[in-house]
């Protein structure tokens, strides 16, 4: 124990006496935030789309065919609209459209017929398309009747936006953008750790100590972790208190999954800078493997719906898509147990397979 403590306090001198790891931990973040805070706006199509069809006039049923035939939009007629909501609720429906049962009565006699949309405002540019494309269909179905040119305003839909009332797109960029940031950070901070102690020739001299495979590992770890751990946590407090991001889950559970994830990350970083001698080259490698799949693979900028086949399937190892949906819905909805809980098991699968290599490959090179 003694000689673990030892190496840990060795480690965070190191930090403190390096300028580059606070500079990664913290200023780099700040700028991140700064430009995903009033630089980045993100667009995204094809919407999950839910249907409720409380009216059962055979007009209505015409309406529910233009809703499934439209290329943008995949719709699901339900039969409950609590089945509805809770699908809204659990981020498989982007949005959500009903027809009361009074709607082919109102039609028929000349008055405002009103047809509910509701749009999930998490994502706001997704909402934003709900709307447009709900109308569209709405005008495209009227127009079909005759009733666009004769009775104008006939149909008033009413729309409704969760989670992001103001429909502030910034509300979900920041917090997805966490992904990026803790990524980068976990990533490089652990990247070239291994890789500085060949450079520097200070791996012969702990080759020569008594410290065991393990407990190089296991200090590499904890020292890092700390430091990114209080990362995190400072991200967090900049969203919440100088951008002013709602949050609405629970930090107990943030800090839970957001070391797990900063584990995982901690892990391609470890793993990289004990297969690759050289800073360098192990500070380009984990920008790729860190920066580029949290940016465009994790569903924050892009949906992952609308991948193809081969990305979809390669971001099921990517430990960035499973903080972004645990984090977006941490912030804006709150805690969901269903995604903590599908999340929170890949993430931890990733993070053993990870560290089970991790030491697999110290334990070949400090053997040689």
């Amino acid at each position: 124990m003694k000689i673990l403590q030892a190496f840990i306090k060795k480690e965070f001198l190191q930090i403190v006496r390096d300028p580059s790891s606070i500079l990664i931990a913290f200023i780099l973040p700040t700028l991140l935030s700064l430009i995903y805070m009033y630089g980045i706006n993100m667009d995204s199509v094809n919407i999950s789309l839910g249907l409720k069809l409380d009216d059962a006039n055979p007009r209505v049923t015409t309406l529910a065919r233009s809703f499934s035939n439209n290329r943008y939009l995949q719709t699901r007629i339900y039969d409950s609209r609590d089945a509805m909501y809770s699908d809204i609720v659990n981020s498989k429906l982007q949005g959500a459209v009903v027809v009361p049962n009074d709607f082919t009565v109102n039609l028929n006699n000349g008055r405002p017929a009103q047809i509910l949309v509701i749009t999930d405002g998490s994502e706001t540019n997704t909402a934003n398309y709900v709307q447009l494309y709900a109308s569209g269909v709405i005008a495209q179905w009227l127009a079909t009747l005759g009733h666009t040119s004769q009775q104008p305003g006939l149909i008033e839909p009413q729309l409704r936006v969760w989670y992001n009332e103001k429909v502030d797109s910034h509300y979900f960029i920041l917090p997805g953008s966490l992904a990026v940031t803790i990524s980068l950070v976990g990533i490089l901070l652990t990247a070239l750790v291994v890789a500085r102690e060949w450079e520097r020739g200070t791996m012969e001299a702990l080759l020569s100590t008594r410290l065991s495979r393990l407990q190089f590992v296991a200090g590499k770890y904890f020292s890092y972790y700390i430091l990114g751990i209080c990362s995190l946590l400072f991200n967090v407090l900049l969203c919440v208190t100088v951008f002013a991001i709602p949050f609405r889950g629970s930090y107990i559970m943030l800090f839970l999954v957001g070391s797990l994830f900063l584990l995982t990350c901690m892990g391609i970083g470890l793993l990289v800078s004990t297969i690759f001698k050289n800073q360098f080259l192990a500070c380009q490698i984990s920008l790729v493997m860190g920066f580029l799949p949290a940016l465009l693979l994790s569903g924050l900028m892009f949906p992952i719906s609308s991948m193809p086949a081969f990305f979809r399937y390669l971001t099921a190892v990517l430990p960035q898509r499973y903080f972004v949906s645990f984090i977006e819905s941490e912030f804006l909805a709150g805690t969901i147990s269903e995604i903590v809980l599908i999340n929170t098991v890949y993430l931890g699968i990733l993070c053993l397979v990870l560290l089970f290599f991790v030491y697999k490959n110290t334990l070949a090179r400090l053997e040689k």
